[in-house]
């Protein structure tokens, strides 16, 4: 299991962290709001963990931005004030559970553990963009059961553009995720060649380009 930690208290971030780690659950660690926003945006985590009170940008402001990205990664808000109002706002903005400190770290395993097991029963191995099936499994792309012939560099674009679908994503973004580098593709046009690729065999309008050539698979609607 991997989960994206979101805690400005680094006294208890370093503690939880170390324990998770016996337990075999691997923490990214963000210590204010705006870059756990980022990480949680661009990341896969089977769990969020996201505290209320943070620098920059709030957890419940937080919570609200990732799922108008369609973040569906489950929530889990943490709140030191202990007042209601806090729990039933997270709860309203989408989060999936709450936990107030100071908690029992066994209490957070087993609701990191459920929450964990109702992401992989409701993951599918298949993506829907507009008339496109993604096959996660097969490494297919098929339109109304006829396979799209990709190969493995188009498919692996194709499929994390899918996996962001209605998101904005810039060049160095697209060469980390996809290419697993940015640095020596920075100046070059392979993005808008693959870009160029992807339109040709799927058509002209499953991407869309922005401003500075910023791409996204537009949504079904």
């Amino acid at each position: 299991m991997k989960i994206l930690l979101v805690e400005d208290n680094l006294l208890l971030a370093k503690s939880l962290i170390k324990y998770l780690e016996l337990k075999w659950i691997d923490a990214d660690y963000s210590q204010e709001g705006n870059d756990g926003l980022y990480k949680a945006s661009v990341n896969y985590y089977d769990v969020i963990v996201l505290d209320i009170g943070l620098p920059n940008i709030d957890g419940l402001s937080i919570c609200n931005r990732l799922r108008e990205k369609w973040v569906i990664t489950p929530i889990i808000i943490l709140t030191s004030r202990g007042e209601k109002k806090d729990i039933v706002v997270g709860l309203n903005t989408w989060a999936d559970d709450y936990m107030s400190k100071p908690f029992d770290n066994e209490e957070l395993i087993a609701r990191l553990n459920s929450l964990s097991r109702r992401t992989l029963k409701n993951k599918s191995n298949h993506i829907k963009v507009k008339e496109y099936t993604i096959d996660l499994e097969a490494k297919e792309v098929k339109k109304d059961n006829e396979k799209i012939k990709l190969s493995s560099l188009e498919f692996d674009l194709f499929k994390y553009m899918a996996q962001n679908k209605g998101k904005v994503i810039d060049r160095q973004e697209l060469y980390e995720k996809v290419w697993g580098e940015f640095d020596n593709y920075m100046f070059s046009k392979t993005i808008d060649v693959y870009i160029w690729y992807l339109r040709k065999k799927l058509g002209n309008d499953i991407i869309e380009t922005r401003k500075w050539q910023w791409y996204l698979v537009l949504d079904d609607n």
